[in-house]
């Protein structure tokens, strides 16, 4: 459909406010709109700057106070109570102008694991999380086939707590990879599988790490010629868990 059809409902999918039908149609029309897709995905990093800025510089009761000792200093009490509020929303507001500055200067492989991380949250957001939902790896697996220029392999996953969802397609830096959805317990753990390209490569010269994005633990390694990314608010034993039965299906 056209763009001026789904542009302006998009913060009304983001915020979950559409009906079951419309979600539906938008998931649909993401896939396949790239222009839609990035202007999401742009609002989406936007909303997350805005809200930990507003959150990281709430002014403390003592910072207000202080404020107000100043302003009575040179005019009337009351004076000063009217400027508070105005004082106020201008220090957040420069907070936030300063962590957007900062969104923008992250390092590179800072910029991939926010991209990933945003796939993730949308994904567990959307009524449709994947577009093959099978918790038999013989379905899951041959789905890709034809989709991806790779292949992978997924473990035996009876008797371990953890529980194949489905998967689907994922973009990173314009390149296909597939997004498998596990669940364990709880808590939801999105892995990401891309081609193992000169950029990631020097993006991410240590091939196991570790890392933190928001509330969420990575881990990441590279095998095989493929890059493996997973996402969890799982604890960190339960992804390398997941991570360790992967890296044993795919040696």
């Amino acid at each position: 459909m056209p763009d001026d059809i789904w542009q302006p409902k998009l913060d009304q999918y983001l915020d979950s406010e559409l009906s079951a039908e419309e979600m539906r149609a938008m998931d649909a029309h993401l896939r396949e709109c790239a222009s839609c897709a990035s202007a999401a995905l742009g609002r989406l990093q936007l909303k997350r700057a805005t809200r930990l800025a507003g959150q990281r510089y709430t002014p403390s009761g003592e910072f207000r106070r202080r404020i107000e000792q100043q302003l009575a200093a040179k005019s009337r009490v009351r004076r000063a109570w009217l400027w508070v509020p105005a004082l106020v929303t201008i220090v957040v507001l420069l907070a936030a102008v300063v962590t957007l500055g900062r969104w923008n200067q992250r390092s590179p492989s800072e910029q991939v694991l926010a991209e990933l991380a945003d796939l993730h949250v949308a994904d567990l957001a959307s009524p449709t999380p994947v577009d093959v939902a099978s918790s038999d790896r013989h379905t899951v697996k041959p789905w890709f086939q034809g989709k991806l220029p790779f292949t992978f392999d997924l473990p035996e996953l009876q008797g371990t707590g953890y529980t194949l969802v489905g998967g689907r397609l994922a973009y990173l830096q314009h390149e296909p990879g597939a997004q498998l959805l596990f669940s364990v317990g709880a808590h939801h753990i999105s892995v990401f599988i891309f081609r193992e390209r000169p950029e990631l490569e020097r993006t991410f010269p240590v091939h196991d790490s570790t890392s933190r994005v928001l509330s969420f633990h990575v881990e990441s390694w590279a095998a095989g010629g493929l890059r493996y990314f997973a996402f969890s608010d799982a604890s960190p034993e339960a992804i390398e868990g997941l991570c360790r039965l992967l890296k044993q299906a795919g040696a």
